[in-house]
């Protein structure tokens, strides 16, 4: 696999284990000291992302466009974001009204670095072009 194909394997991987709320496996995407989301340290990265999506129902992250720079052991990546939050305990088949869900589109810019376990986010920058829904549904109740 060569870097461009590795890393956005690795924003695919962030993307899934948002979605299925495997919080344990947060250090497999990304640095020890990453930062991202205002937090700084992959333990506050977590904890911020958990009290965003862990009190949601189903979740979709939507990676798509992925701009990758590689120099040497630094990537710098933009990709575009289509996040889709339903709120906990809404029916996932029926109509949801605007304060039962979030849907946001925005663009992620990253940094990844090489390490010895591969690549691994060490900055992520969130910028939103636009949402509808209510942000609000996606804090832990």
């Amino acid at each position: 696999m060569d870097d461009r194909q590795a890393i956005v394997e690795v924003l695919i991987e962030a993307a899934w284990i948002f979605d299925h709320k495997q919080w344990e496996r947060m250090a497999e995407v990304f640095t020890p000291d990453a930062v991202a989301y205002g937090q700084r340290g992959l333990e506050a990265i977590t904890a911020n992302t958990i009290g965003y999506l862990g009190g949601c129902g189903p979740t979709q992250h939507l990676l798509g466009n992925h701009r990758v720079r590689v120099d040497g052991d630094r990537a710098s990546v933009t990709s575009y974001v289509r996040a889709f939050h339903l709120r906990a305990g809404v029916d996932p088949m029926q109509r949801a009204e605007p304060d039962r869900y979030w849907d946001f589109l925005g663009e992620y810019h990253d940094t990844l670095v090489r390490t010895a376990d591969g690549w691994r986010i060490a900055s992520r920058v969130c910028t939103p072009t636009a949402g509808t829904g209510r942000l609000e549904l996606t804090a832990t109740p």
